[in-house]
């Protein structure tokens, strides 16, 4: 239907004779009629045709949450308004979904042959640096803009405003006989302008119905109030805390940064237990006291509580939490008053960078280096890195902290892209612990053990004192294998080309990429053999089964991302790991981070090698970087601490910079080794993964892909090869890597690529990962 959405006065001329037609508003089919009612020689047609030429309809471009690699156009009602940002309803299809108006042009078809916006959500629009920043994401990562901003609308209930609340408020006036129940009341009632009706009642110690008869009195009125804050508001001098000389320093350098109001990247390094996060909290406090937002990316969700403890002792209120353990009426209150402004400050995992904030001005990074900010789902973006964009698109600061700053940060600061803030000491009498080398060679475990003679001489040592320990592992369940005497037959996942992990405490062998799982036999299920299934290797159910054998007598827990009861539970373990309330603790790499356990006094490392057994070429970084920080859970309190680290390879370089406390030269050795490779940051990665259910299928059309690849010099494709898990939910996978310079133009060559092979048929999919992380 052709519409017109304002008044004109237009000058319609035909045969040479001028005839002025004054069209109001209304329908365009309307309009035509008035043509033809003014006697213009005319027909319907070309009536309707003038009409088009005098009043044409808006086009819009609108990017919806799908894959699409173009925004789609649809036209704008009469009496409706929109503009770039604007989130709004469409048709597609037979359905009706959420999409956001965006910038550019439209794809040029004619209005008559488009469908029309069906609605606009009473809610900000996304400003015009979310959109560049979403553009940007998609452009980098070959990924479908649409999926991209799909993480910005994350919260379809928030479009529309939050309702009200129904409640009551004091009018003043006095009760005809003033009870005891009713004084209460209206004391009560004094506390806060507005109430519900039970809240009340509860408040003052009453039953409802001492609160309804003052209403009847006039006392209290109905009324409606706006939904409350999601989070209340942080106080920034609530509990500012005494910073040392050094971290005084550091938070200054912050602070001048933010009152700069410019974009400006700062690593912020310092040993466990330096005082980064008191440092920042300052930078934190000056962009609240500017009027900005500020968002605090945090790799874990079990970081999150310990975080949001401290947070709220030096702000006197909690941020908003972004994570997926937020229940959803949450998450749609958070969502909807960050893009109005009335959420702060946020703390989250990496999904919180794609809030609509109104007024960012700050955003840290902690633990920059952790691997779980890289997303490796539908869009594989890195979060650190699309941060730092985010705050160049926005022109604000960024704090990348981490005790074991990643390799690339470590460059981009030593050549000056980036400002480097170091805090070089442990904060008040804190000493870092003193760490060894336990050489399993010489110190090997009993037959069926583990854990090294040396190592539990220091538990018991550390036990005796009322100390705790700490052992750390990276391989949860009980065994990673589980296998057969008298055949030898493996327990392997069917849906994956993984051996199933055995889960002891749950009664299950258990596939840790798809989630299979079956019941441990008794049996062997190849030749029938009773009690002859031997667990290979150890898992932190395994070490804690020993430990709790050679320490009856100690409180042993284990703690593992994948423990009963989910992240709650998981944070309730922490908090008493914290108290004080267990004796020896044996964790995954969730307990290597950002925890802070007073009496913690003794580390050991189980199987430090374990990291160092792949081709990954950032193993020895990881390595590193997870060794260094579980051992600085011990001592952070000032008690003479230790760590101890189980290795069949001393002489390893990682081991030796470990022991020698000398992080400088890993770096140095790192980043020289990076350099000579032209590994990232001196070179760039992109992997093409092709799955299908077929092997034959994901081979033949990796090798197409690899035909199809332009030749240059600066970029190489390599492969395709089978991907080490070859198999993952039931789907064949190949790998190729492309290698390219630094100034190489990579995403256009994997463009040029992937237009000149041909497109994927059948069960074939495609998965692009711009700066790999992993490589299985």
């Amino acid at each position: 239907m052709r519409l017109a959405r304002l008044a004109y006065q237009a000058t319609a001329r035909s045969g040479g004779a001028g005839v002025e037609c004054r069209i109001r508003s209304g329908r365009f089919d309307r309009g035509a009629a008035a043509i033809r009612r003014r006697r213009l020689p005319l027909s319907r047609g070309a009536a309707l045709a003038l009409t088009d030429q005098l009043f044409p309809e808006t086009v819009v471009p609108v990017l919806v949450p799908l894959p699409s690699d173009r925004p789609y156009s649809y036209t704008v009602p009469e009496g409706m308004s929109v503009r770039p940002g604007s989130i709004v309803q469409v048709p597609l299809g037979p359905r009706q979904v959420a999409g956001v108006v965006w910038d550019g042009p439209t794809d040029g078809v004619e209005a008559k042959k488009l469908r029309p916006i069906t609605h606009v959500f009473d809610c900000p629009p996304l400003d015009e640096t979310m959109r560049r920043f979403v553009d940007w994401v998609a452009e980098y990562t070959l990924s479908p803009p649409g999926l991209v901003v799909r993480m910005a609308l994350r919260a379809p209930a928030a479009f529309d405003p939050e309702p009200w609340l129904e409640g009551i408020e004091a009018t003043g006036e006095a009760p005809d006989r003033l009870t005891p129940a009713r004084r209460r009341v209206i004391v009560a009632a004094e506390e806060a302008p507005a109430w519900s009706k039970s809240g009340l009642a509860h408040a003052a110690g009453v039953s409802a119905s001492v609160v309804d008869g003052l209403l009847r009195q006039g006392v209290f009125r109905t009324a409606r109030f706006p939904p409350p804050p999601a989070v209340a508001e942080p106080d920034t001098g609530f509990g500012r805390a005494a910073l040392s000389e050094d971290q005084a320093r550091a938070a200054g350098a912050l602070v001048s940064a933010v009152e700069g109001g410019a974009f400006a990247p700062i690593l912020l390094e310092g040993a466990t237990g330096s005082g980064k996060t008191e440092v920042y909290f300052e930078a934190v406090a000056a962009a609240l006291d500017a009027g900005r937002q500020v968002l605090i990316l945090l790799p874990e969700i079990a970081l999150t509580q310990s975080f949001i403890d401290r947070f709220h002792a030096r702000f006197g209120a909690p941020p908003a939490e972004w994570h997926s353990d937020v229940p959803p009426r949450k998450r749609e209150a958070i969502w909807r008053q960050v893009a109005e402004g009335r959420v702060r400050i946020v703390a989250g995992a990496r999904s919180s960078l794609f809030l609509p904030f109104r007024e960012l001005g700050l955003v840290v990074v902690d633990e920059e280096h952790d691997p779980a900010y890289k997303q490796e789902d539908r869009t594989f973006y890195h979060a650190r890195d699309m941060a730092v964009v985010r705050a160049s698109l926005g022109g604000f600061p960024i704090v990348l902290a981490s005790a074991t700053p990643s390799v690339e940060s470590r460059v981009n600061a030593e050549t000056g892209r980036y400002a480097h803030v170091r805090l070089k000491a442990r904060h008040g009498d804190a000493a870092l612990p003193e760490l060894s080398l336990v050489d399993m060679r010489r110190h090997p475990p009993l037959r069926g053990h583990f854990v090294s003679p040396v190592l539990k001489t220091s538990i018991r040592e550390a036990f005796a004192r009322g100390e705790q320990a700490l052992l750390f592992l990276n391989r949860r369940g009980y065994a990673p294998l589980t296998l057969c005497r008298v055949c030898g037959h493996r327990f392997q996942c069917r849906n994956c080309s993984t051996w199933l992990v055995d889960h002891r405490l749950r009664g299950i062998l258990q596939c840790h990429h798809c989630g299979f799982s079956m019941p441990r036999p008794e049996a062997c299920p190849e030749c029938g053999t009773l009690d002859h299934l031997v667990a290979c290797g150890p898992g932190v159910e395994r070490i804690a089964e020993e430990i709790v054998e050679d320490f009856p007598e100690a409180r042993t827990i284990v703690l593992s991302s994948d423990i009963a009861g989910g992240p709650r539970r998981l944070r309730r373990e922490l908090e008493a790991v914290a108290d004080g309330e267990t004796d020896i603790v044996i964790g995954t790499q969730l307990v290597a981070k950002g925890h802070h356990f007073p009496k913690m006094t003794l580390v050991g490392a189980i199987d430090a090698d374990l990291g160092l057994a792949n081709g990954d070429p950032r193993a020895a970084e990881r390595t590193f970087q997870l060794l260094h920080q579980v051992t600085g859970r011990a001592g952070r309190t000032g008690l003479a601490s230790r760590g101890l680290i189980q290795t069949y390879q001393p002489q390893h370089p990682v081991m030796q910079a470990l022991v020698a406390a000398d992080p400088e030269s890993f770096y140095e050795s790192e980043i020289d080794e990076r350099r000579r490779s032209g590994l990232p940051p001196f070179g760039r990665l992109a992997a093409i993964i092709v799955s299908a259910d077929s092997r034959k299928d994901a081979e033949s059309h990796a090798r197409e892909i690899r035909a199809a690849a332009p030749e240059t010099a600066e970029i190489e494709m390599l492969g395709p090869a089978e991907a080490p898990l070859a198999v993952v939910r039931g789907r064949h996978r190949f790998r190729l890597l492309v290698e390219a310079s630094r100034r190489a133009p990579l995403q256009a060559y994997l463009r040029e690529t992937l237009a000149r092979a041909p497109r994927p048929r059948g069960s074939v999919q495609l998965q692009i990962d711009v700066d790999p992380q992993s490589f299985l």
